[in-house]
């Protein structure tokens, strides 16, 4: 048992002794009909607050050999599959939380190091005479490891995209970090030891020009969810049954934090309905994100109708949108439809698939887009105008200085933060 290899089930212990628990454990007969085929590559994104980290705890205690979890799982969904106990506690799991090794990583530039360097040396703790110290990179400890033991590893990783979106300018981190997930993912080798691999993130897979994508990764998002639509969020049936339960409005709980419609299904903000539940007060439980205060100047400036645009949604219409230009990152915005559809990965929008339109979802997301939209005003374009002349006038002139405090105010106010 380890802090990133075959680790115990205590993380998803903490879940099942919470106030509230929705049974989400369908979600691992899924993961199990997929085991060892190549539709078990899956990166499944949704927005903050969506049970992103709960997902990867669950998948971790079910599968990892260092738990032994029977008795939790008894008595939940997945215990009633015939298959349950065949997979129950089997296999070598890696479990990488990306947003843990960047908050306790001193340089973000070596984040990459830190991460091979953590799981390897658990891994040698386990494999001692299969890993010499020369083997550098994980996919060749992982191949090592598959060729002496014949056993396969799943992979999870949490919070996959986090060097993405506050790593946007970083062009070095975000090179390494990609080509450190192509070596883990891509191409024909990685079905020699992968058993199963399950991304989690807000966003899809960055798509990259320069270098093909990672072409094993099957993507379901807010987009598309395909079979994994009943487990991104909760279901109107489980709120239905919370509402009886906790004696709750059920429509208006339906006003207030639904909207969402994946595939067949209407979908909540788990946490906005667990505060409900718990704290009986219909309000906003949205919490703003760095990611989404870096568009709040391109919305305010009315960037390609963008502003027009969610005003229009505000008022209740949908608004046609092209969703398959966005590039899965937070820096190249080509056109409105590229924000809006970053908007719907981090839960702020909405989308009809069968319409290929956006739209505000319910009452709570429209006072988030309300302030947003009220926050700075049109004084943004006139400040960002200033700035960018006062910036040119100082380069002319040679002011290093100058130039060095202005583009720092500048990046400091309008791109992603740490």
């Amino acid at each position: 048992m380890g802090r990133f290899v075959n680790l115990d089930n205590s993380a998803f212990q903490v879940a099942l002794n919470s106030r509230i628990y929705v049974d989400k454990t369908g979600l691992l007969k899924y993961t199990n009909s997929v085991l060892d085929t190549m539709e078990g590559y899956i990166c499944n994104s949704r927005p903050r607050r969506f049970g992103k980290s709960y997902a990867a705890n669950m998948l971790a205690a079910y599968y990892s050999k260092g738990a032994e979890s029977e008795q939790m799982f008894t008595g939940l969904e997945i215990s009633k599959d015939p298959e349950f106990k065949k997979h129950l506690n089997k296999y070598d799991v890696i479990h990488i939380d990306v947003q843990w090794f960047l908050a306790n990583c001193e340089d973000v530039n070596s984040i990459v190091q830190f991460i091979t360097n953590a799981v390897l040396d658990e891994l040698r703790d386990i494999h001692p005479s299969t890993l010499p110290q020369n083997v550098s990179f994980l996919s060749d400890g992982f191949l090592r490891i598959r060729e002496k033991t014949g056993q396969k590893f799943i992979i999870i990783i949490d919070e996959w995209d986090v060097l993405i979106r506050d790593e946007a300018m970083n062009k070095k981190v975000q090179d390494e970090y990609l080509n450190f997930l192509r070596g883990m993912f891509k191409g024909t080798e990685p079905t020699k030891y992968i058993q199963l691999a399950y991304l989690t993130g807000i966003l899809p897979f960055r798509k990259d020009k320069s270098q093909s994508a990672v072409n094993n990764l099957r993507h379901y998002s807010m987009l598309s969810a395909g079979p994994l639509a009943p487990y991104i969020g909760f279901t109107e049936d489980e709120v239905k049954k919370l509402c009886e339960e906790y004696n709750r409005d059920f429509d208006e709980v339906k006003r207030w934090y639904d909207g969402y419609v994946v595939g067949k299904f209407h979908v909540y903000n788990p946490n906005a309905v667990v505060q409900l539940m718990t704290n009986e007060e219909f309000q906003s439980y949205w919490s703003g994100t760095a990611s989404y205060e870096a568009i709040v100047p391109l919305i305010n400036m009315n960037y390609d109708g963008l502003k027009s645009a969610i005003i229009e949604m505000l008022s209740g219409d949908q608004v046609k949108i092209d969703v398959t230009s966005f590039q899965n990152d937070t820096v190249h915005f080509a056109n409105r439809d590229d924000v809006i559809t970053y908007l719907i990965h981090l839960g702020y929008l909405a989308y009809d698939q069968k319409e290929q339109a956006a739209f505000v979802p319910n009452e709570e997301i429209r006072q988030e887009l309300i302030r947003a939209t009220r926050r700075k005003k049109w004084d943004e374009l006139i400040r960002l105008q200033k700035e960018s002349e006062d910036l040119l006038d100082a380069t002319l002139n040679m002011e290093n200085e100058t130039v060095a405090n202005q583009i720092e105010k500048i990046h400091d106010r309008y791109l992603p933060m740490n």
